[in-house]
């Protein structure tokens, strides 16, 4: 109902369908197989059996005398029997198999052809179930390999009469050990028959017992002689055996064909999460066998899972590695080997364990969980309420059981706190959602998603996004519906659900369920309840009748053991698809299970161990207390009790006995084995009689006293089924949905919900609308047809079943019809499956003046191109261009017929198809689009509209190709119109060729490629009919916005139908249509970007009259300004009032106007007073340029407020304001009056550049400004700190430029700087401040001029060491210099010094040694920029000047330390004769000087007259006593050391007093 019919029924392609072409083509395999046995056959088959059997009893008889049956001592023995025969034994074996099997099956089809009526009264439901799984059997090659697990040995050995078949709800590949499809069904069929001869375990048993109790009805009455003649052959057959097994012993077994053997066989693991885990076993047989390995019965592919599994096959061992172990792989694992003789087996369990209290760290990663930590920053403070909205939000949405579904939506936030994130939460009809196994969340912090898993009907519901921050939360809802998924036997019911396990005990649990809505067309006849043990994969039954009540106590549990449950409801076609398996359950007591709960001891991994203590003394234990009835049906009694207080140390049981009322008649319920838990189930009661019941305990000392017995009970349902709910009433919702509301039916008990029907008024096919049982008592049915007549009803539903259905609600009116349609035509294929076909076609050139209201189709089957007798596909009409014939015969080819109908009867049916044959579509490509029409025929275009494919691939369409071609020209002559798919479903088709006929055809796309061509389009010639009109887009007087068609080829039922992109009018509301005669106006209510779109108009009951108009952004925007301008005319202005400046300072308000008429007036308002035209306002109207301007002289404080102009032209008008108040107003005015002074002082001498400064080549400041209007009185003066500064010569204005230069310019020379130009017509001024920041620039461009003039770094050695220097024009302080070596700063010492001198920068480095090596760098830096100037004193270059400075320093050293004479003599000395002469002076050098006088160039030795003497090497004296004239002459003091030697003279002159004698 909520989905096209087609879609509803349509199973999709998808790797199961490999399975089901090899089942059906088995399935064939079978039935030809079985048509050759006949009636007529199958007494021949019979008489061969009864010849036979004999053969066969007393092989039964070995079987017998050697080993118990079912024993596996006596499978392994006949194993090994069957290895070592000869070939003519196992020829007869094979032979003796084949009669059985034949008469067998004669006996059954005989049984079925004679009984087809009352299989299910006389048989009952497990002869209906064996029916059931022989043809499963048939199906599948794998249907009976579950059977070597023996359930009876696992569950304390119980013997079960019934084992559920495995049920899947997708298929899985089925692997075997050739590579055609015709060798593998074979070796299916005979892998069957040898496992149905050579099994082991449960299957012989099984088949034992049925041909047991067949052969005990057969041969009940044999004579003696036949009994002896069989005892003989028995005899004969085992000497047979023995001679063929002594024959074997001596042949080489290496060389015989053998099934496959496991030697070591995998063994089951428990590992911990992240761990990686192998299985291991070997295997042997010839030839030899393909080992596969599987997961719950699926093939493990480990191409599809790189990484995760390894698969490996090294020296005869075979393993399965599975890596990073998660909670999933918990699972049974299967090795299965298989070859030409036959398949074996072997299981392994894995349990893969996590600790439930560990701290998941996944949980604060983006994009894992949707909840976010609660540790982020609070919005307190920030803000009490946040606006969140929902983008890209998912939509009411329907999927069906199986299918994965994600819901999602783009979540915005304002404003948005960096640190805080919002909490995404996700509920289900108002419970919040936690992540599991069958929902997942995502949030990547902007869209939030949910994404199910696998669907199920429990996931119906109001899913609702919640957006929570802080205290604050918003959030969205749709509803999401979920279709049951297509039942494996055609008929059977659809799953229960919600299976939900309560009062689970130690061996006792109720599995309670909800009943589904659809019961397959027949009454549901009962449930069946299924159990399975966690950790492993078989299913088996609970119940061997089905029950009805929706809750059912499962015993039988074995204590600490967990279990899940499903259930599967039964009608008369068979059973439904299994739910939803519930929750694991542990059989346990709720006081251990609480206590483990409170007190874990080890990680949760599916299964309890729980072990009893050794008993010890034994005590009776007393009688239970507190027995009741917990829960009474007519199927059952569920007791409880509690135990007793005396019961010793040791375990205790219970005893159940029953008594009929009015009795004492007591009998034991559980006569074998006693219950272990406090609850009991009985079954077996009588309907209609009343009960008494009590309980015994027991343990290893005895049986203790009954407890008190209950009172009566009277067997039958407590819970009566509900009445009908009342008359629901619809009311309309949206224009795909209803709403419906009703009455709680009286009286009702327990309810658990209700489910409503929907039904196409008269169709009389209903279907549910929900699949999940609602609880409130109005529901809204989504997915509906829109203009479709619907009636509804509605059940309702507790644990006792469903009620009878209300009355129907009220339908709506269908409109009448004229006439009937004409025939459709051109049937084409949309899509095949195995049983049914997809037919489009096309609707009727005539319509009758009426819409249609649906269509009839007929079919035939076609035989050697023979059509047959003709079929009603459909009783109810279709409304849809497409439908789906269901149940028709694989690989039979038809034909089919369509009319169509209106209200006025059914049409003409169209001319039969071509013939289609029904067989299975598996092409990954899309299948042909259908539906195809034109539209709009021009001369040179047309529109082409189309519906998707039925069959869209394997992924999803992505686009659709369109191809033309000329009608008569050839099928290679196709063009594509479009090169790149597009998604819409319609295309305008231009390029055309007027007066040219064409045909169209559409191809889908996807993934996987281009999909089939759909049919071809009617021809159609390009051409403009006379009269045709096109859609006009108005806008009235009143600014109305239309958009009018017109048509003058109206019939009597013609309609103008108006559409939004080809699809309807997606929301009518926002328009309105009126049709007056031949035209018709679609108006906009309010236009909007809602509206973008193309509208089209289609003319009905014409030969095509359409148009269509499109309204995008643009044709929007002069729609609506067009509007507006109807609405309020107005004088278009280019420009709105303003004011500006003019050269005096004057002020000018201004508009332009687009256009004025010589009769436009202007009034000028200020604050709101209007101000004429005089000395202080000047108004002037330009009417050819629109210009309206006012002048004013100057702004007063007065002038401060609001101009208006107001302009009226005709009956359009318009003003324009301007608002000078406040700041704005101020600034104005100072703005005029700066520029009034600016213009008067430009009327004399005046500066056109300011003063300003800028560095010379020779690192000086020169400051300059320039200047007009000068003459030659003009003169110039420059001041400092107002201060003149007197300029030596007179400045001639050459080029209009005033200087002033500062040589070597230096903190002194800051201040402020003006320059003063005057003469008689005035002065101007300029100042330039050359203070703090600005003298700051001023010092950093001369750094930057000095920097720029430095010299490259050169070398200067001296006997003190290296020095390097660099030569600037001059330096200033405010330059910063810095010296690196090897890129690292020098750190100045003692040793290396730097400084300045002059106009020299330097680096001084005393005693260098090889560590001074290295390039040196010299850093300028100016303020702003780093120069630099760099020198590389490395090799010969440092080897030179070390040589150099050791050159120098010997030469210092020679020079400091050698003899000298410091001083002390003079140079001539005048003495009177007879004195006394005394010099004295300093000696220097290291060593001691040598020291010799000498006089006249001659040795002078010391005596009494002349003394010489010499102070510790440093001091020498000359004394000369009693000089005389002799003395007199030139003497010479020379010093002498290894250093050098040095000498110093003085002249002695000796005189005669005046009066004196002169000796001789």
């Amino acid at each position: 109902m909520s989905l096209p019919f087609y879609q509803r029924r349509h199973k999709h392609y998808d790797l199961a369908y490999r399975n089901r072409e090899l089942q059906s083509t088995l399935s064939q395999y079978h039935q030809e197989l079985h048509l050759k046995k006949r009636r007529s056959a199958a007494h021949s088959s019979l008489q061969d059996y009864h010849q036979d059997m004999s053969s066969y009893d007393a092989y039964s008889g070995l079987q017998d005398y050697d080993q118990a049956p079912g024993s596996s001592a006596f499978h392994t023995s006949l194993q090994e029997l069957y290895r070592k025969r000869s070939s003519a034994a196992h020829s007869s074996l094979q032979e003796l198999y084949r009669k059985r099997s034949a008469a067998h099956s004669s006996l059954l089809e005989l049984q079925q052809e004679q009984h087809s009526s009352a299989i299910y009264s006389n048989l009952g439901l497990k002869a209906s179930h064996n029916a059931v799984e022989e043809r499963s059997s048939k199906l599948s090659p794998k249907a009976k390999r579950s059977k070597r697990i023996h359930l009876s040995e696992e569950k304390e050995n119980e013997n079960l009469d019934y084992v559920v078949p495995v049920f899947r709800g997708r298929f899985q590949h089925i692997t075997g050990i050739t590579d055609t499809e015709e060798e593998r069904i074979k070796e299916a069929a005979g892998y069957i028959a040898r496992r149905n001869l050579f099994a082991t375990g449960e299957g012989i048993h099984f088949n034992k017992l049925a041909f047991s109790s067949s052969g005990h009805e057969e041969f009940q009455t044999k004579s003696r002689r036949t009994a002896i003649r069989e005892k003989a052959e028995y005899l004969a057959l085992k000497r047979t055996l023995e001679e063929t097994e002594e024959y074997r012993k001596k042949l080489n077994e290496d060389s015989l064909l053998h099934a496959p053997e496991f030697h070591i066989k995998p063994r089951s693991h428990t590992v911990w999460e992240k761990q990686n885990m192998k299985f291991h076993c070997t295997v042997s047989g010839w030839p030899a066998p393909r080992v596969t390995w599987y997961k719950n019965n699926v093939p493990i592919n480990d191409q599809t899972h790189p990484g995760k599994y390894i698969i490996d096959d090294r020296y005869g061992i075979h393993s399965l590695q599975i890596n990073k172990c998660d909670f999933d792989d918990t699972a049974q694992y299967r090795a299965s080997a298989m070859n030409v003789k036959g398949e074996q087996s072997a299981f392994a369990s894995l349990v893969v364990k996590r600790y439930r209290g560990e701290f998941d760290i996944t949980a604060f990663q983006v994009g894992v969980s949707s909840q976010p930590p609660s540790f982020g920053i609070t919005p307190y403070g920030y803000r009490s309420r946040f606006d969140i909205y929902f983008l890209d939000k998912f939509d009411v949405s329907f999927g069906r059981e199986g299918e994965t579904m994600s819901l999602g939506a783009t979540v915005v936030i304002h404003p948005t706190i960096k640190r805080f994130q919002p909490e995404i939460q996700w509920y289900r009809n108002g419970v919040l959602l936690s992540p599991s196994k069958w929902l997942r969340t995502y949030w990547s912090g902007e869209r939030a998603s949910l994404t199910l898993t696998h669907l199920n009907k429990e996931d119906e519901g109001l899913y609702s996004l919640r957006v929570v921050m802080g205290d604050y939360y918003d959030q969205y809802s749709a509803y999401i519906f979920v279709r049951d998924a297509n039942a494996e036997v055609a008929g059977a019911p659809a799953a229960p659900l919600d299976v939900k396990c309560l009062d689970a005990n130690k061996d006792y649990v109720i599995v309670s369920w909800k009943q589904p809505a659809v019961d397959g067309g027949s009454p549901i006849l009962g449930y069946f309840i299924d159990k399975c043990e966690v950790g492993t994969t078989h299913w088996s039954q609970c119940n061997a009748t089905p029950v009805m009540f929706a809750r059912f106590p499962v015993t039988g549990l074995i204590e600490g053991r967990s279990y899940i449950f499903r259930v599967r409801a039964v009608n008369k076609c068979g059973i439904g698809n299994p739910s939803r398996v519930s929750e694991p359950v542990a059989a346990l007591d709720p006081a251990d299970k609480a206590r483990l709960k409170s007190h874990p001891s080890a990680p949760w991994t599916g299964q309890i161990i729980v072990t009893e203590e050794e008993p010890a003394e034994g005590v009776v234990p007393g009688p239970p207390t507190d027995l009741s009835v917990a829960e009474a049906t007519k199927s059952y009694v569920v007791l409880s009790w509690k135990p007793p207080g005396l019961r010793g140390h040791e375990g205790i049981r219970y005893y159940v006995e029953k008594c009929v009322s009015g009795t004492d008649d007591w009998q034991r319920v559980n006569t074998e084995i006693p219950v272990k838990s406090p609850r009991f189930a009985i079954f077996d009661l009588a309907e209609g009689k009343s009960y008494s019941f009590r309980v015994r305990s027991c343990n290893s000392a005895g049986v203790g006293e009954p407890s008190e017995a209950t009172v009566a009970t009277l067997i039958g349902d407590k819970l009566d089924i509900p009445k009908p709910p009342g008359r629901p009433v619809p009311s309309r919702n949206t224009d795909a949905s209803v709403v419906l509301t009703w009455e709680e039916p009286k009286d009702a008990k327990e309810l658990v919900g209700y489910y409503i029907e929907g039904s196409v008024a008269g169709s009389g096919k209903w279907e549910p609308c929900n699949n999940n049982p609602v609880q409130d008592l109005r529901f809204t049915c989504h997915g509906l047809d829109t203009g479709k007549d619907y009636v509804f009803r509605v059940r309702a539903v507790n644990a006792a079943g469903l009620s009878d259905c209300s009355s129907e609600s009220e339908a709506i009116e269908v409109k009448a019809a004229i006439a009937v349609p004409s025939a459709p035509y051109d049937i084409a294929l949309l899509e095949s499956v195995r049983d049914s076909m997809v037919l489009g076609w096309k609707q009727p050139k005539v319509a009758g003046g009426a819409e249609i209201t649906g269509y009839y189709i007929n079919f035939c089957e076609v035989i050697d191109e023979v059509p047959g007798e003709w079929h009603e596909a459909n009783i109810k009409a279709v409304t849809d261009k497409a439908y789906r014939i269901l149940d028709l015969k694989e690989n039979m080819s038809y034909q089919f017929q369509v009319a169509a109908c209106n209200q006025a009867g059914v049409g003409a049916k169209s001319l039969p198809s071509k013939t289609f044959k029904c067989e299975e579509w598996t092409i990954a490509v899309p299948g042909p689009p259908h539906g195809l029409s034109l539209t709009e025929v021009r001369k040179d275009s047309m529109v082409l509209l189309w519906e998707p494919p039925i069959y869209s691939g394997r992924t999803p369409i992505v686009g659709f190709y369109v191809d033309v071609k000329e009608t008569k020209a050839k099928e290679e002559h196709w063009k594509a119109a479009n090169e790149k798919p597009i998604t819409n479903k319609y295309l305008k088709v231009h390029g055309l060729t007027d007066g040219v006929s064409y045909v169209f055809r559409v191809r889908a796309a996807n993934q996987a490629g281009v999909g089939k061509p759909s049919d071809l389009t009617d021809p159609m010639v390009a051409q403009t009919r006379p009269g045709t009109k096109e859609v006009i887009a108005e806008v009235d007087d009143n600014g109305v916005i239309s958009l009018n068609f017109e048509c003058d080829q109206l019939g009597p039922g013609s309609e103008f139908i108006w559409s939004k992109d080809y699809e309807g009018l997606d929301d009518p509301s926002r328009v309105d249509i009126e049709t007056k005669g031949g035209r018709t106006k679609l108006i906009f209510k309010d236009p909007s970007e809602k509206d973008l779109g193309i509208y089209s108009c289609v003319v009905t009951d014409t030969d095509g009259v359409s148009s269509s108009y499109n309204l995008d952004e643009e044709e929007l925007k002069r729609l609506l300004q067009l509007s507006q301008d109807k609405k309020f005319p107005v004088v278009p202005l280019k420009s709105e009032l303003a004011a500006e400046l003019l050269e005096k300072g004057e002020i000018r308000f201004w508009l332009q106007a687009e256009k004025l008429s010589n009769n436009a007036k202007v009034n000028y308002v200020f604050n709101d007073k209007e101000i004429f035209n005089g000395e202080k306002y000047k108004m002037h109207i330009d009417h050819n340029t629109g210009i309206v301007e006012m002048i004013m002289e100057k702004l007063e404080d007065e002038d401060e407020g609001t101009y208006t102009f107001q302009l009226q032209d005709g009956k359009a008008t318009n003003q324009s304001s301007l608002v000078l108040i406040g700041d704005v107003f101020k600034k104005l005015q100072k703005e005029a009056g700066l520029q009034r002074q600016e213009w008067l002082r430009k009327q004399g001498p005046h500066f056109v550049e300011q003063l300003a400064w800028e560095v010379t080549s020779n690192c000086n400041v020169l400051l300059k400004c320039k200047v007009a209007n000068i003459k030659k009185e003009t003169s110039i003066i420059w001041y400092k700190d107002e201060r003149e500064i007197m300029v030596d010569e007179k400045h001639d204005f050459k080029d209009g430029v005033c200087t002033l230069l500062i040589s070597e310019i230096s903190k002194k020379d800051a201040g402020i700087y003006e320059v003063i130009l005057k003469d008689d017509r005035g002065k101007d001024k300029s100042v330039l401040k050359l203070v703090d920041s600005a003298f700051a620039d001023v010092m950093n461009g001369v750094c930057k001029a000095i920097a720029q003039s430095a010299s490259e770094l050169k070398l200067r050695t001296t006997g003190e060491g290296i020095k390097l220097y660099c030569l600037v024009m001059y330096y200033v302080d405010d330059l910063k210099v810095s010296w690196l070596q090897n890129n690292d700063k020098i750190k100045y010492t003692d040793r290396v010094k730097s400084g300045v001198t002059g106009e020299e920068i330097w680096l001084q480095i005393g005693e260098p040694t090889p560590k001074d090596k290295g390039k040196y760098v010299l850093e300028l830096f100016d303020g702003k920029t780093t120069h630099t100037r760099s020198l590389d004193l490395t090799g010969q270059a440092f080897d030179d000047a070390l040589a150099e400075f050791q050159r120098l320093r010997e030469a210092a050293i020679a020079e400091k330390h050698r003899a000298r004479i410091l001083g002390g003599l003079p140079d001539v000395v005048t003495i009177q004769e007879g004195k006394s002469l005394n010099l004295t002076c300093n000696l220097g050098g290291d060593p001691l000087p040598e020291v010799t006088w000498l006089k006249n160039e001659k040795l002078l030795v010391g005596d009494d007259h002349c003394i010489l003497n010499i102070e510790s090497g440093k001091h020498a004296t000359f004394t000369v006593t009693a000089v005389h004239t002799g003395d007199s002459g030139r003497y010479s003091i020379r010093v002498k050391n290894k250093y050098g030697t040095e000498t110093n003279d003085f002249t002695v002159s000796v005189f005669i007093p005046e009066g004196g004698e002169e000796e001789d």
